[in-house]
């Protein structure tokens, strides 16, 4: 039987973190933008994070406009990049593209093994989101994809939140001032995908149309 066109249900949010550094000082500014672009299609998805202050404290509820924060090395500040799976929902496959510029410079930095992605970012738990595979641009970024381990449905009368990639970020107290001065520039953007779970025997296959 000829299977129907997949209707690929696309980019639904990106949070941005932005760190600049002023001189050779160990400071960091910092700040946050949460954007929400719904599909046309029948799945719905929304990115936000906690509210915090400058100094990465919660203060309650939930912002999809960011947060800003002051950065210092050996500091942890929460961030928890959360998907919200809208009610009325179908069944899909979520993922989650975390990238960093600065490639070469985090290289130089955490050489010779590279960062530890697990050291910067607490909480990642790797039963609810499966680290698939890296990837190098060709403008001196990074990318991580990470895929929710199972294909989600919200109800027709209630949201369906999952786990957040991370709750924490923790700048390492080994950095100096110097090596942070070569990622003055430093961005972490983290994109949410979905895409229709029907139509595909598997997420390979329904990632696959996704990047087509």
């Amino acid at each position: 039987m000829k299977r129907s066109k997949p209707l690929v249900l696309a980019l639904c949010a990106v949070l941005l973190v932005v760190g600049t550094i002023l001189g050779t000082v160990a400071y960091l500014q910092d700040t946050a933008e949460v954007v929400n672009t719904f599909t046309v299609g029948n799945v719905h998805l929304k990115l936000d994070e906690a509210v915090v202050d400058e100094n990465g404290e919660p203060t309650g509820g939930r912002t999809e406009t960011g947060n800003a924060y002051h950065l210092i090395p050996g500091e942890t500040y929460t961030k928890d990049p959360t998907v919200t799976v809208l009610k009325g929902s179908e069944e899909s496959y979520v993922r989650m593209m975390l990238t960093l510029n600065c490639a070469s410079e985090l290289d130089a930095i955490f050489a010779p093994n590279g960062a530890v992605l697990t050291e910067i970012f607490k909480g990642y738990d790797a039963t609810k989101w499966t680290y698939v595979d890296v990837t190098r641009g060709n403008d001196n970024t990074i990318t991580y994809e990470f895929r929710y381990f199972e294909t989600v449905e919200a109800e027709d009368n209630a949201d369906l939140v999952l786990e957040a990639l991370f709750n924490t970020v923790t700048v390492p107290d080994t950095m100096t001032g110097d090596q942070l001065a070569t990622i003055a520039d430093l961005e972490i953007s983290v994109e949410a995908h979905a895409i229709q779970a029907a139509g595909f025997d598997n997420a390979d296959e329904a990632w696959a149309a996704f990047s087509k």
